[in-house]
């Protein structure tokens, strides 16, 4: 009897082996480092593909859920930075039950914020890995070789990638390529600044060349009027946060210099401004013109907001309003959207004041995530920033480019920016305990000490 116990332990000895073997395997070092891979891949497809995105991005989920400790992300479920984007895509689901569009606009309504729900995961998962930086990383190399590759198709077109309606835009559009090198450029400031201080002049000679490659690109080939609005905020914020009054007014007269320069010599960025004009006569003639066809969403917009000021008309509700509204109309009056390009209307047409309310709030209470002056909470709030600015002019969070941006971006940056922060409040009271302890040593009896 024992001896066919024994021969069947030696026949599953090899199963529970590799059982063992597969358990132990989400807490190993090399699983570790492929769901890192994993999400670096997904930033770095980004700017190229966006079905390589949704697979990298699903691959990661699959693969770091077994990792989490559930405990834990229960836990930070209460805080702001984790919970408004969850309250949102929940209001979302809740607006279906008021919504008078049918059910295929309902749901497509849906979608738009469904990526929100990566962010808790992303947040969680990053305050413990310790290789975001390979994200920003992954990131910005693909975004360098899109720009390089966006000088040569400029004068090459037939090297594009895809089919595209502007010239230098290799794949995609020139609305996220725009966004893309915006982000890039900012977020390479302060190395470059840390650079300058520390007398590492090749570093920020790199840097710098690379910051001047990227705004370049568009000032000279392609470039959306979003990212150009969008760019004096953000030197505003970086001026405020990491420079003295003296150096933020060398900083603006330089800019103000380099910006002469610019438009004397780049006819494409005066072309692209003596549109608006052009654009915003064209509302007068029916004529279909961005500038134009956005006064007149955002026209209608506020009268449909006003309609439910409180809770909106429903999740997929903008296409249904719009049909309605342009029965009987011509030119732009007659345009049927879903999107009224500004994050705002868009929110508040559907869930009304309580969406505009969750929406800000989420926005602020990731803004408070990157309270730091290191190299994370700078670029974390640089991709705050641009979305609530671009947001003015675009659904940015709504849209799929600059919305996974915002997800991967926040999500990565504010975990190492919480890590760090718990990291801190772990030491302050041992360092505490440490300072007292010497000062008692260093006293004599009786004094130094409160009674």
């Amino acid at each position: 009897m024992s001896t066919d116990s024994d021969s069947i332990r030696l026949a599953i000895a090899p199963v529970l082996h590799w059982r063992d073997r597969v358990r132990a395997w989400p807490g190993s070092a090399a699983y570790a480092r492929a769901t890192n891979i994993l999400i670096a891949l997904a930033a770095a497809s980004l700017p190229w593909s966006t079905t390589a995105l949704a697979v990298f991005m699903l691959l990661w989920l699959v693969a770091v859920i077994p990792t989490f400790d559930w405990e834990q992300f229960i836990l930070d479920l209460a805080q702001p930075a984790f919970a408004l984007p969850v309250a949102l895509v929940a209001l979302a689901v809740l607006g279906l039950a008021w919504s008078e569009a049918g059910w295929t606009e309902r749901l497509q309504g849906i979608k738009p914020l469904g990526k929100l729900l990566l962010l808790p995961f992303l947040l969680g998962y990053f305050q413990r890995s310790q290789r975001g930086l390979w994200v920003f990383l992954a990131f910005l190399v693909s975004c360098t070789l899109l720009m390089m590759l966006s000088w040569i198709v400029l004068a090459l077109p037939q090297l594009k990638l895809a089919h595209t309606a502007s010239d230098g835009v290799p794949v995609k559009n020139y609305l996220d390529q725009s966004q893309e090198f915006v982000l890039c450029a900012f977020a390479l400031m302060l190395p470059a600044l840390t650079a300058l201080r520390a007398r590492q002049w090749r570093i920020a000679a790199g840097t710098l060349a690379l910051i001047l490659l990227f705004v370049a690109n568009m000032f000279y080939v392609v470039s959306a009027r979003t990212a150009l609005v969008t760019m004096p905020v953000l030197l505003v914020v970086f001026a405020s946060l990491h420079l003295s009054r003296r150096a933020t007014r060398l900083l603006f007269a330089a800019v103000a210099l380099a910006s002469l320069l610019v438009w004397t010599t780049s006819p494409y960025l005066r072309q692209r401004i003596a549109d608006v004009g052009v654009e915003y006569r064209a509302h007068d003639t029916s004529g279909i013109a961005s500038t134009a066809q956005r006064l007149t969403y955002w026209r209608k917009s506020v009268k449909f907001i006003t309609e439910a000021p409180l809770i909106g008309h429903g999740t997929g509700a903008i296409r249904h309003l719009f049909t309605l509204d342009a029965t009987g109309q011509t030119g732009l009056e007659a345009e049927v959207i879903n999107n009224p390009h500004n994050q705002t209307f868009n929110v508040a047409i559907q869930w009304g004041l309580i969406g505009v309310l969750l929406l800000y709030a989420m926005w602020i209470g990731h803004i408070r995530l990157f309270a730091g002056r290191d190299l994370v909470t700078w670029i974390g709030l640089a991709i705050v920033v641009q979305n609530i600015t671009s947001s003015l002019l675009n659904s940015h969070l709504s849209d799929f480019h600059e919305g996974w941006m915002y997800v991967i971006g926040v999500g990565v940056a504010g975990g190492m920016a919480l890590r760090a922060r718990r990291r801190r409040s772990w030491r302050t009271p041992v360092v505490r305990r440490r300072a007292n302890t010497a000062q008692h040593i260093r006293c004599r009896p009786g004094e130094g000490r409160d009674p």
